[in-house]
């Protein structure tokens, strides 16, 4: 398995070997939809296969945008400090840890991001 490595230190799976979802799952999918539906959430959130195509680094985010008439997604890296795409649409579930003063650190990763000037979903009127 090759990949790029998680903050938790394991390896993202390239997309050819990444396992999607399968019949297996079907308890783990109940249990999600219903932490989700129990925040009010269902309708909110969803789930996406992790996986590597190219290396990214820690200081680089993929950034979204999209051509509505074209029906066209585009993804493309740029550095995290100085993108002016700051609307954060996909995270990775991360382990956390306390601090010695209790302080539980985030339990997520933004992964991919967008802002509504960039024609992300939102930026004009025959976008929902």
């Amino acid at each position: 398995m090759t990949g790029r490595t998680t903050p938790s230190g394991r390896v993202l799976p390239r997309f050819e070997e990444a396992e999607g979802l399968g019949p297996e799952d079907a308890r783990f999918v109940s249990d999600l939809v219903a932490v989700l539906e129990r925040h009010g959430n269902l309708d909110r959130f969803g789930l996406c296969l992790l996986h590597d195509h190219f290396p990214v680094a820690s200081d680089e985010i993929l950034v979204e945008t999209h051509d509505s008439d074209a029906r066209t997604l585009h993804i493309q890296v740029e550095k995290a400090s100085t993108t002016k795409h700051a609307k954060a649409s996909q995270w990775r579930f991360v382990k956390t840890d306390r601090s010695a003063d209790g302080v539980e650190s985030l339990a997520y990763q933004v992964t991919l991001q967008c802002t509504l000037a960039s024609g992300c979903p939102g930026s004009d009127s025959r976008t929902p």
